[in-house]
């Protein structure tokens, strides 16, 4: 506690120390990003995070429809506790490119401090709105993660806005003044100290630091996208006295949807409209987090969770605008696709998970995910495993027969819910989504990251298996994932290595990471 005070009353003190946490870079997709140890000052309070180009969230990586990203992660860590690293590029399919995923046990070996490693993979016909992030343990809620954008060349929304650049991405964090590391979770979560708003927020009796300010013109029309960063919360995002018109959900279009408040959780992303028409003003931009330290969860008072939308013209000032109930909250099921609306026909492979914890570790059907990092899953099928029952770990790893239509069906759990679980190598329909008791099998909603409700609910997901590879299926509240909340499928296994030829340099990153665990040995 008195560490916490001292380096409270420090930053408030000194301003010139830590650095405050925003994100003003811009990279394209062929850049190199640096991982470094910094110290951080997003909310007032000084901590060692681990970010990507010294800047918390990373720098935005900014791509147009075709571009091919060569992304060369550069491992400069020099925190001794942990000083290994991975990318995983979230919502990306990685069709052909399975070893550029990032999911460390899964895709690839890690990037020991001092190695590099180049992420060289095509957009794939993506656009939209994805992020990107450390696949390694927790390394993430220290700071390694950022947005990332495509754009499309031909919109077909782009009648609706004028304004859609690097500007208008808005990104949402909970903030944890305790390295992930050090934080004892026993596997249920954590209470965030402050919720970081385009990397700057507030902590309950911390300092005034300065807010995100995004700045408008009346009457003008911007197309904003929303960002979760989140390692564990959910929040509910509102800015006061304005609708927003959803058109896009993980990176696929949907049929315009007016709401008043978005609820948005860990890895998912939205695109809305925002029709700047209300008079020249401050306005405040809330985003109300689920769960966190103290207060935080229950106000936005004293510019808790909170940021600023500024007209042109308006003051320099806090906003004076009031919070009113929501009365058109954004609900998943009246989501739907723009462009082929129906969802994978009937299913030829299916499978209920269901979530379970045993007051430390969480487990899918009664077993527990425990990442094989030193031998990752690629690896065992580089080196000879025969089928998809000889990788390891055993009762993880689930064999999916090419072209299967699959459905899944994902049994929440009473404890620590919502969990929103994310699916590598695909989008998916969600066919009956936690927020309903009806299924949809006309125009589902398709989406990468889809939360399973709470209490004894159920979330049921369609898609083919089309992509050979291995691909995880996890809980993205992070600390959940690092206590075994999560199946992999081995999705064609006889064309994972066909469909994915493996350059060399992956293979060399293994030989690098085995000269750096000494206790590490190639199959």
């Amino acid at each position: 506690m008195l560490r916490y005070i001292a380096s409270a009353v420090l930053v408030a003190a000194f301003w010139s120390g830590p650095r405050l946490a925003v994100a003003v870079e811009v990279i394209g997709p062929t850049s190199e990003i640096r991982v470094t140890n910094v110290e951080l000052a997003p909310d007032g309070f000084s901590r060692l995070a681990a970010v990507a180009n010294g800047v918390h969230p990373g720098p935005l990586i900014k791509a147009h429809e075709g571009d091919r990203f060569k992304l060369n992660v550069a491992n400069k860590l020099t925190d001794p506790f942990a000083n290994d690293t991975s990318i995983h590029w979230h919502g990306f399919f990685q069709r052909g490119t399975t070893w550029a995923d990032g999911a460390e046990g899964v895709s690839q070996c890690p990037i020991p401090t001092g190695s590099s490693f180049l992420y060289n993979f095509p957009s794939g016909g993506q656009t939209g709105t994805f992020w990107y992030h450390s696949h390694l343990g927790t390394q993430y809620c220290d700071g390694l993660r950022g947005p990332m954008v495509v754009y499309d060349k031909i919109d077909p929304y782009k009648h609706l806005y004028d304004v859609d650049d690097e500007n208008t991405v808005i990104t949402l964090a909970d903030w944890f003044h305790l390295q992930s590391r050090e934080l004892a979770l026993n596997g249920a979560g954590a209470s965030a100290n402050s919720s970081l708003i385009n990397g700057k927020g507030r902590y309950p009796d911390g300092p005034a630091v300065p807010l995100a300010v995004i700045s408008v013109q009346k009457n003008k029309r911007y197309r904003f996208r929303l960002v979760s960063l989140s390692c564990d919360a959910n929040f509910n995002f509102t800015i006061d006295g304005h609708k927003l018109t959803v058109i896009e959900a993980d990176g696929q279009l949907v049929k315009p949807l007016v709401v008043d408040s978005i609820r948005i959780f860990a890895g998912q992303r939205y695109s809305f409209v925002l029709h700047a028409n209300q008079s020249v003003s401050n306005y405040w931009i809330r985003a109300q987090p689920s769960t966190g330290f103290g207060r935080l969860p229950d106000t936005t008072e004293g510019g808790l969770n909170s940021a600023i939308l500024r007209y042109a013209g308006a003051p320099d000032e806090d906003p004076k605008s009031i919070e009113v109930p929501s009365k058109l909250p954004l609900r998943e099921p009246n989501l739907h696709p723009l462009l082929n609306p129906a969802p994978p026909g009937s299913p030829t492979f299916e499978m209920t998970l269901a979530i379970g914890f045993n007051g430390t570790k969480w487990s899918m059907n009664n077993v527990t995910w425990d990442a094989p990092v030193k031998n990752p899953i690629l690896l065992q099928i580089l080196t000879g495993a025969a089928n998809a029952s000889a990788l390891l770990p055993k009762g993880s790893i689930y064999d999916i027969p090419r072209g299967a239509t699959v459905e899944l069906t994902v049994v929440a759990s009473p404890i620590a819910a919502p969990h929103p679980f994310h699916l590598h190598g695909h989008a998916f329909s969600v066919v009956k989504s936690a927020e309903s008791t009806e299924f949809n099998y006309v125009d589902p909603v398709r989406r990468d990251v889809v939360t399973t409700g709470i209490g004894m609910n159920t979330t049921v997901i369609r898609f083919v298996a089309d992509n050979p590879g291995p691909w995880i299926f996890h809980c993205h509240i992070e600390f959940h994932l690092r206590e075994g909340l999560a199946v992999v499928f081995a999705e064609a296994f006889s064309d994972i290595l066909v469909k994915n030829p493996i350059p060399q340099s992956w293979r060399d990153l293994c030989k690098a990471y085995k000269k750096a665990q000494p206790d590490f040995t190639l199959p």
